[in-house]
């Protein structure tokens, strides 16, 4: 038995109602169950309770047991004085409020359909990363597909609230802040951190001003990075040495620089290095220069994937590194690396910029870049798709990411309609 599977019961009120009694022996009758609540405090909040003759409206708390109450120190808690009823999975223990009063405890034990727990069983047990993996084929498409569009709209909506604090951050500059999402989606998870300290370490005000000339961008970029510190180095190494020098001490840089040892290049292809992802970015604020206003104005996943299509100067079409030269050409951005940047930067960034102004087309335009686009191939779509769900584009493959890491993972089956209708299928 757990708290969120008692959470549950509650909350659709899936336990035989006759005769309800309280530990106390009164009379229960349960207008409302009250709303779940996902902060701090009672579990249910503003539930309608008839306890007796006495209607009630407050709080629900619920424990395993009842001497949870004492364990988690309500008595004490003024946050839970409003509590009208106690539902606990069994009374081991008499409960009293701070001043003393008994307090009403509904104890569920022996009123919930054994289907029910014996389904539940099966999913809290199985140790399989996809909990519902061997109930899944039994799921109708209607609970997948609504589903997933719940998990596709959080998982936007929690990146735009994350580049929305940035842009309090930034003073509302929508230029600096898609600057800034964009730059750490560069480092593509591995590099993401030091990526994005390199954002705030160069203001994107401070690139613009040099936005006519590659050189001075590739030198602000790299020695930012802390890419520029060796004693030695071919002919365009030392260029940029030079270059950042003068600049780094005009602009003040040089105490707030990234510092090498944090970028990371093991267990990397030599086309994912940051030096080639600092080259690429440095190309394209040379060659398209105002990136988030542009970015406004393109419609389509297909022109976007255009503006994001750039070549890296010839420096850094035949080097991995500095100095090394080699005799192949180092790939360009390609489309797998430019669809995760719309995916995962462009598409929050016009959620974000959409609520800000109250203007529904940027999300309409966001979604319906998504759906035009294809799905991303990784680990966990190829999980959903040997259980029957393949992802026809990345509306879905989003969907589906989002699904598995916050809920598949984190084993809440019972937030997740997908898992309540395999526990309950007759409400499904």
């Amino acid at each position: 038995m757990t708290e969120s599977f008692l959470h549950y019961l509650w909350q659709f009120q899936y336990f035989d109602k006759r005769d309800l009694r309280s530990t106390l022996g009164e009379e229960l009758s349960i207008l409302h169950p009250g709303y779940k609540n996902v902060h701090s405090g009672p579990d249910f909040f503003n539930a309608r309770i008839k306890i007796g003759a006495i209607e009630w409206v407050g709080n629900v708390e619920i424990h395993i047991f009842a001497s949870g109450w004492l364990e988690h120190k309500h008595n004490g808690d003024p946050a839970y004085e409003n509590v009208v009823l106690h539902v606990v999975w069994q009374s081991d223990k008499k409960v009293n409020r701070s001043d003393g009063s008994d307090m009403s405890t509904l104890t569920l034990n022996g009123r919930v359909a054994e289907r029910l727990l014996i389904e539940y069983g099966k999913l809290a047990q199985n140790p399989e990363q996809i909990p519902c993996a061997m109930q899944f084929d039994g799921v109708r498409e209607i609970t997948r597909i609504s589903m997933m569009e719940r998990t596709l709209t959080e998982r936007i909506e929690a990146k735009a609230a994350g580049i929305q604090k940035m842009l309090i951050r930034n003073n509302r500059d929508w230029e600096e802040t898609g600057y800034q999402t964009i730059l750490r989606n560069f480092g593509f998870k591995v590099n993401s951190e030091p990526f994005e300290q390199l954002a705030h370490a160069l203001p994107y005000k401070i690139l613009m001003k040099h936005a006519d000339k590659q050189i001075q961008i590739e030198a602000l970029l790299f020695g930012q990075a802390g890419f520029l510190e060796d004693n030695h180095g071919d002919e365009y190494y030392k260029t940029l040495q030079r270059e950042y020098g003068l600049l780094g001490r005009k602009y003040q840089l040089t105490t707030r620089k990234v510092s090498k040892v944090q970028w990371r290049f093991l267990r990397l292809r030599p086309a994912n290095f940051p030096t080639i992802r600092i080259a690429q970015f440095a190309a394209l604020i040379y060659q398209r220069r105002n990136i988030f206003s542009t970015i406004l104005s393109l419609n389509s996943g297909a022109a976007l994937q255009k503006f994001f299509a750039i070549r890296q100067s010839d420096y850094w079409i035949h080097h991995y590194q500095f100095i090394k030269q080699i005799k192949e050409e180092v790939a360009t951005l390609g489309e797998a690396s430019t669809a995760n940047i719309i995916i995962n930067s462009v598409v929050p960034l016009l959620v974000a910029y959409g609520k800000s102004r109250d203007e529904e087309e940027y999300l309409v335009r966001a979604i319906s870049i998504l759906q035009h686009m294809r799905a991303e191939t990784n680990m966990i779509t190829r999980n959903w798709k040997s259980l029957g769900l393949a992802s026809q584009n990345a509306f879905d493959s989003q969907a589906l990411v989002q699904l598995y890491n916050h809920y598949c993972l984190k084993r809440r089956c019972l937030d997740c309609a997908i898992g309540a209708s395999i526990v309950n299928p007759g409400n499904a």
